[in-house]
């Protein structure tokens, strides 16, 4: 019998790409827009990797419901124009590394690749063209079609369209929003120390890692222990 195929699921933001120039920016312009004070660039930062409803409910915690689902549209449309204005792959870099890691991941014959990502299925789809990564990543969760993070939907999911077992699962992210979805779908994490959440938030994780070249070998320790 050959051996179960294993799937290790990353995170987008703060994990492959910087983007918080875009998510700044778009936040910000949603809030002039509204007329509301523009939260700060950590506390918007804070909040990457929740749905954009959840973002907008932590930033704007006063704002009626209606005020809420403008700020919501705003961001949006400001994002849009902002990819439109700089385009996705200068707009939304990837980290030094992760190009060649997912290019080395990708030629293994015993991972399969995925992505649970707080985007939406258009940005995530935009992105993906952008830096020509489409076919690298077999499965692709989005905000669009889950509960934002950290409930575990998008981590199940991926593991059902792949049929992949919990301990053959690892997830990559930088945010305690990743490391939380993780142990609620009962698989290790991996924190990436380059991220938008601070190390110290990252206490969930089995390891944590610095460089992308560090992350067979966290990968490896944690398959001989759960295997």
């Amino acid at each position: 019998m050959s051996d179960p195929l294993r799937l290790v699921i990353f995170d987008v933001d703060g994990t492959l790409v910087d983007s918080q120039g875009a998510i700044v920016a778009a936040m910000g312009a949603a809030f002039v827009a509204a007329g509301l004070p523009v939260p700060e660039r950590g506390d918007i930062l804070s909040t990457v990797g929740l749905s954009l409803d959840r973002t907008i409910l932590r930033l704007a915690p006063e704002a009626s419901p209606a005020m809420q689902a403008r700020l919501v549209d705003s961001y949006k449309q400001a994002y849009h124009a902002h990819r439109l204005a700089h385009g996705a792959a200068a707009g939304s870099p990837l980290f030094p590394g992760a190009r060649e890691m997912i290019a080395r991941l990708a030629t293994r014959t015993d991972l399969v690749l995925g992505i649970a990502t707080g985007k939406s299925r258009r940005g995530l789809s935009a992105l993906l063209q952008a830096h020509d990564l489409e076919r690298a990543f077999v499965t692709k969760q989005n905000a669009d079609d889950h509960p934002s993070k950290p409930h575990p939907s998008m981590i199940l999911a991926a593991m059902a369209e792949i049929g992949a077992e919990a301990r053959d699962t690892i997830m990559i992210g930088d945010t305690s929003y990743d490391m939380e979805m993780a142990r609620a779908a009962r698989i290790p994490a991996i924190g990436v120390g380059w991220g938008y959440h601070a190390v110290q938030q990252l206490q969930l994780a089995d390891h944590i890692v610095h460089t992308f070249d560090d992350l067979p070998r966290a990968m490896d320790s944690i398959w001989k222990v759960t295997t």
